[in-house]
């Protein structure tokens, strides 16, 4: 049985979310799954962590906590097609390739810290060693090390700016925390504000006049660092509603042909041909909507042989709204918290 189809037995028969390393204990004990690795519970959080990552709202599973999985209730199960030599073949490729998963830098030191830390900070060099010898991670550059530190200081300050709460925790000297285990009180209750905040800015959104939201896009364009910033006439722009230059590095140019939608319902794939059918000579597409796109929307944008357009959806949107303080305020507090006295 492959890992994922093991792990999806175990917490149906159990009918409740179970931590990571009880999930293994019982696939391991019903014989559910096998592996010649050293290292099973960082196998299936890996196996997990990937699935969940890559499927979203279509994975089986839901991360319930920093350590724990459970099923997703909005999954149906597909019928199941009978088994043929050749499905049988496929089904031994896809569980050698699970086994061989590996993670992104930051993804791998929170599993890390999530199963061998006891909720005890770790240095970042140390969490690097044991993610490469539990292979979560895979790099050819000289400096992993580095590349964990650099990787983990930018998303915290990435989350901070988007008034998000960081995963980690900086506690001094190179040694990391996660903010899972101190978000009782305080910390949880700011993250609870800011998260409701977000959803009131994607609620303002909605509700703007449509050239007033084009107006907030041609601003937010500006502020991550686009050039000639021009929203378009309402006639004769055939669908486009701001055109720009992104400007990289003072040497790239890059046109791009901006339409909004502010939507409710998710972008289709016609609206991603209608902007591509919309481009002049040397110009890339960007649609940005406070919805969301189809999958099918999605694939039409990736398309290798053609122009690319890029997508931006309403999460997206108000991340990068928040990061650029547009629309939203932020307000400071000193915090004493008590220490030491030295006599």
């Amino acid at each position: 049985m492959k890992s994922l189809d093991a792990i999806y037995q175990v917490l149906k028969e159990a009918g409740k979310p179970l931590e990571i390393s009880e999930i293994t204990r019982l696939i391991l004990e019903q014989g559910l799954w096998s592996t010649q690795g050293k290292t099973p519970i960082a196998t299936i959080s890996a196996a997990l962590s990937s699935d969940v990552k890559e499927n979203g709202t279509l994975s089986r599973f839901l991360h319930t906590s920093p350590a724990e999985y459970g099923l997703n209730p909005g999954w149906v199960e597909p019928d199941k097609p009978d088994k043929s030599i050749l499905s049988l073949f496929v089904d031994k490729a896809i569980a050698t390739v699970e086994e061989t998963k590996t993670l992104s830098f930051t993804d791998a030191a929170e599993n890390i810290l999530s199963h061998f830390t006891d909720h005890q900070p770790m240095h970042y060099q140390t969490i690097t060693e044991k993610a490469l010898e539990m292979r979560l991670i895979s790099t050819k550059g000289l400096t992993p090390a580095a590349t964990m530190y650099a990787q983990i200081i930018t998303e915290i300050e990435r989350k901070k700016k988007r008034g998000e709460q960081p995963r980690f925790v900086m506690q001094g000297k190179g040694f990391v925390g996660l903010t899972a285990w101190e978000r009782e009180g305080l910390a949880g209750q700011i993250e609870a504000h800011n998260r409701e905040i977000r959803k009131k800015l994607l609620d303002r959104l909605q509700d703007m006049p449509a050239k007033d939201f084009e107006n907030l896009i041609a601003l937010l364009l500006a502020a991550i660092g686009f050039e000639n910033v021009e929203p378009t006439p309402y006639s004769g722009d055939k669908g486009i509603d701001v055109r720009a230059t992104l400007v990289v590095g003072e040497s790239i140019h890059t046109r791009m042909a901006v339409q909004v939608k502010k939507w409710k319902n998710n972008v289709q794939t016609p609206v991603v041909q209608q902007v591509r059918g919309s481009l002049s000579t040397h110009e890339q597409g960007l649609i940005i909507t406070t919805s969301d796109f189809s999958k099918g929307a999605k694939k039409e944008a990736e398309q290798a042989d053609k122009i690319p357009v890029a997508l931006m959806n309403g999460e997206q949107l108000t991340d990068l709204l928040i990061e650029n303080n547009i629309g939203v305020t932020r307000t400071s507090y000193d915090l004493i918290e008590l220490a030491d006295i030295e006599t």
